[in-house]
C-alpha cells in the first residue's frame, strides 16, 4: 500500500485596533503555500460594518452595511467595480420591504406582512 500525504500551511495574522470613535478595525492576512497573500480588513462601529478584501493579485472587493431604526442598507462592490445593493425597511413595524438591485440595474422587491 502506498500512502501519499500533502501538507499545506496557511498563516493567519490578525490585528485589531480600537479607535477613539468606538470603531473596531480587524485586519486578517492569509499567506498560502506559494507565498501569495490575501487581506481582509473589517471596520465595525455603531450600526456600521465595512469589509474590504484584497486578493493576491491586488484586486479588491468591498461590502458595507448600515443599520438603524429598523432599516438596513448593504452595498457590495466587486473586483471589477460592479455594485449590488439590498435595502430593507420597516423592521419591527409588521411590514418589511426588501429591495435588491443588481450590478446591471435590475431590481426586485419583496414585501412581508405579519
Amino acid at each position: 500500500m502506498i500512502s501519499l500525504k500533502r501538507a499545506i500551511t496557511v498563516s493567519f495574522i490578525a490585528v485589531c485596533t480600537l479607535a477613539a470613535s468606538g470603531q473596531v478595525t480587524t485586519t486578517l492576512t492569509s499567506t498560502g503555500p506559494n507565498g501569495n497573500t490575501a487581506t481582509r480588513s473589517t471596520t465595525r462601529g455603531a450600526g456600521y460594518v465595512q469589509s474590504t478584501l484584497t486578493g493576491p493579485n491586488g484586486q479588491t472587493a468591498t461590502r458595507s452595511t448600515v443599520r438603524g431604526g429598523g432599516n438596513s442598507q448593504t452595498t457590495v462592490t466587486g473586483r471589477y467595480g460592479g455594485t449590488a445593493s439590498r435595502n430593507v425597511t420597516g423592521r419591527g413595524t409588521g411590514t418589511v420591504t426588501a429591495t435588491t438591485t443588481g450590478p446591471r440595474g435590475q431590481s426586485g422587491t419583496t414585501v412581508r406582512t405579519r
